[in-house]
């Protein structure tokens, strides 16, 4: 109770005041009044809990706080859902607690125009502002059921009070005073007429519920909708019977328990199913998801439903399945603490992958399935011509896609045809891929092919996401290997997201024209001179990388 009192004090600058254990009220003798006009200190709030520890908590609401909340009596009979669907929108995120008779609080941000404290605007539904308190999680009543949030106010934050809320209180607010006026005028106040002054006269036949005709399955709706807040059994019998009574039928007691197990029967499967259809989503999710993006998916447009998807993340939370995540508000994470071993004892080290480079280079490393090759290179410094040298070289022993950025079929033939190779062989071994960009290329990668993507530009201001994508494509091959090519400016060592770009590469190579430099070799165990990393080399033919006199040297 301390903690959640300091968090509120604290951190959402809320005024706290302690609330006797098991109780709506403050201890006796407590001076409420200060503490709407100053929120209490650390120490004065530590002092309380440090004399009863079991003090619940209560918050103090209306313009100190910036505070207002409605009260939703969801297990009394005259709640209505489609009533309060009428004022209050679906689509409304704001911190919510659930109580412990099965109501509801809805926080919201302090109106401009201070309102104070008012019952039953709507049927059920109260609400709290300037001179008003309410009882907060965790606190617990006298049957130790506790408060709990289902949207804690860390994921969202207070939404502004609806319109329609505010046209309403607002207008009873003014009939009031204007009838208040007339019975004192009349001389006939009782403490029910004043009461009654603030109660929304709507009646059954206002709403055509219960007419002959639509009983049934208006009493099963009571029944399913009582259930499904958390109503005992006996209190939805007692309902039911009543409402028979008040149309003059003698109520069936084995009608009414089957109505109930019915009723029963269908929030258990839907809460099952429900709760499964949300599991379902969080456990095949990959990054972070929105509590909106779960709703849009299971294609949820109530305000009940989308108070439930809340609820189940939150105890998928407390499961540790998922976590908060990201810089929004309802924004998560599955934990994924599956744990795949590697074989490394049985694997063969002998399954490598034949590709060869122009200028010998593949001589002075080895490639393993799922090799990364990067090569930076200066814009219109041969890039291109590095790539269809390699694809030339290696047709036949994968199959060959070539992911194309720049040019159309025009110029890549005309590129092509330079080429002592006939159109019809490079249409035989090569597959060109079109319509790809930086944040799919991982989805399109051939995982057991000769990936050749010429080239990978990152998008936005944030250049070391390039890592992030060439680790996406590693993960994408199989049996295959990939050589990506990316740009550089003239003079620099590393090309586009600096150390980032070739953090996950097998080989990194720095190209510029007429030399090339060997910047990355992770298998450089296999070059018999590996402190020899540069070469220069000149195109002949328009096509043909040949090595300068002296070949590779430091």
């Amino acid at each position: 109770m301390l903690e959640a009192a300091l968090r509120y004090a604290d951190f959402f600058k809320w005024s706290v005041i302690p609330i006797s254990p098991g109780t709506k009220f403050p201890p006796k003798g407590f001076e409420v009044v200060q503490y709407r006009k100053r929120i209490a200190s650390r120490e004065e709030i530590e002092s309380w809990y440090k004399k009863n520890p079991n003090f619940n908590v209560g918050i103090i609401t209306g313009k100190l706080s910036n505070l207002f909340v409605i009260d939703h009596d969801k297990y009394k009979p005259s709640y209505s859902e489609e009533i309060a669907l009428q004022y209050i929108p679906d689509s409304t995120m704001t911190p919510i607690a659930s109580t412990p008779q099965g109501g509801q609080h809805q926080y919201y941000a302090n109106p401009d125009d201070p309102i104070s404290i008012g019952a039953d605007f709507l049927p059920a539904m109260d609400y709290r502002g300037e001179g008003g308190y309410i009882v907060a999680p965790p606190s617990v009543n006298g049957s130790g059921k506790a408060y709990e949030w289902i949207l804690d106010p860390e994921e969202t934050g207070l939404a502004e009070v609806p319109t329609s809320v505010l046209a309403l209180i607002n207008k009873k607010i003014n009939n009031n005073i204007y009838n208040n006026k007339y019975i004192y005028a009349q001389g006939e106040v009782t403490s029910k007429s004043v009461a009654d002054l603030n109660r929304p006269h709507l009646t059954s036949s206002d709403l055509n519920y219960f007419k002959d005709g639509r009983r049934d399955e208006d009493l099963f709706h009571t029944a399913y909708h009582l259930l499904k807040s958390g109503c005992d059994i006996q209190f939805v019998e007692q309902v039911l019977e009543r409402l028979i009574l008040s149309w003059g039928e003698k109520p069936d007691p084995k009608w009414i328990k089957a109505k109930i197990e019915s009723a029963s029967n269908r929030v258990q499967k839907r809460e099952i199913n429900f709760a499964d259809e949300v599991r379902d989503f969080v456990l095949t999710s990959n990054g972070l998801f929105l509590t909106s993006d779960v709703t849009n998916r299971l294609q949820l447009t109530s305000r009940q439903e989308k108070k439930n998807v809340v609820n189940v993340l939150l105890r998928l939370r407390k499961e540790g399945i998922i976590e908060r995540a990201g810089q929004k508000d309802g924004c998560y994470r599955r934990i994924d603490n599956t744990i795949e071993f590697m074989d490394f004892a049985n694997a063969d080290v002998n399954n490598v992958v034949d590709i060869r480079l122009p200028l010998n280079i593949h001589l002075k490393t080895k490639f393993f399935p799922k090799a990364a090759i990067v090569i930076a290179g200066v814009s219109g410094m041969g890039k291109t011509l590095f790539s269809f040298n390699t694809i030339a070289e290696n047709f036949g022993k994968l199959p060959i896609f070539y992911f194309n950025s720049e040019m159309g079929p025009e110029a890549l033939k005309m590129k092509l045809s330079y080429f002592p190779i006939p159109i019809s062989e490079w249409e035989k071994h090569m597959k060109v891929v079109d319509q790809w960009d930086f944040n799919n290329i991982a989805d399109k990668v051939q995982p057991d092919g000769f990936n050749v993507i010429d080239y990978l530009e990152p998008e936005g201001d944030k250049p070391y996401n390039i890592h992030g994508v060439i680790s996406a494509i590693i993960k994408r091959l199989d049996k295959g290997t990939a050589l990506i090519c990316i740009q550089k400016k003239p003079g620099a060592t590393m090309g586009t997201g600096g150390i980032y770009s070739i953090k996950a590469a097998t080989l990194a190579v720095s190209l510029e024209w007429g030399k090339l430099e060997i910047i990355k070799n992770r298998f450089r165990e296999a070059d018999t001179t590996p402190s020899l990393n540069k070469i220069n080399f000149e195109v002949h033919q328009g096509h043909k990388f040949v090595p300068q006199k002296g070949g590779w040297y430091q």
